[in-house]
C-alpha cells in the first residue's frame, strides 16, 4: 500500500502557504493611481524585499528529507494529471531521478502549484495511502 511521508494536514498547510505566494505580483507598481483606500489592497499583493512567505517555503521545502520532496513532487504530478496514483513509487522514483536544483524554486515555478498539489493529496487519500 501506498504511504505519505508526511501527514496530510501538513500539505493542506503548504498549499495554503503556496496559495499566499502565488497570489503575489512580483512587479512593483511605483505609482498607485491617488486613490488611498485602493493603494493599501495593491501593495498587499505585491512581493515586498521584506515580504518572508516565500523565503519560509522555500525553507520549509528544502528542510524537508529527500523522501518527503520526492513525494510532494510527486503529488504534484499526480495533481496535474501526468502520472497515476497506482503508479506512486515509480512517480517518486522518477521525481529523484529528474531532481535538479531545489525542489522548492521547480514548485514555485509551476502555476496552480496549491490546486495540483491539493488535487494530487486527494487522488491519493481516495487511492487509500496510510
Amino acid at each position: 500500500m501506498a504511504a505519505l511521508p508526511f501527514n496530510d494536514a501538513r500539505i493542506e498547510e503548504l498549499v495554503l502557504r503556496f496559495n499566499a505566494v502565488m497570489a503575489k505580483e512580483g512587479t512593483d507598481i511605483s505609482d498607485l493611481g491617488g486613490n488611498s483606500s485602493d493603494d493599501e489592497v495593491t501593495a498587499t499583493l505585491q512581493e515586498t524585499g521584506g515580504d518572508l512567505s516565500r523565503d519560509e517555503i522555500t525553507q520549509e521545502i528544502e528542510s524537508m528529507n529527500d523522501e518527503q520532496q520526492d513525494a510532494l513532487v510527486a503529488l504534484f504530478w499526480i495533481g496535474r494529471g501526468d502520472a497515476e496514483t497506482e503508479d506512486w513509487e515509480q512517480t517518486k522514483t522518477l521525481a529523484r531521478q529528474q531532481h535538479e536544483g531545489l525542489v522548492s524554486r521547480y514548485l514555485l515555478g509551476q502555476p496552480e502549484v496549491g490546486e495540483f498539489l491539493t488535487e494530487g493529496l486527494e487522488k491519493m487519500l481516495d487511492y487509500g495511502v496510510d
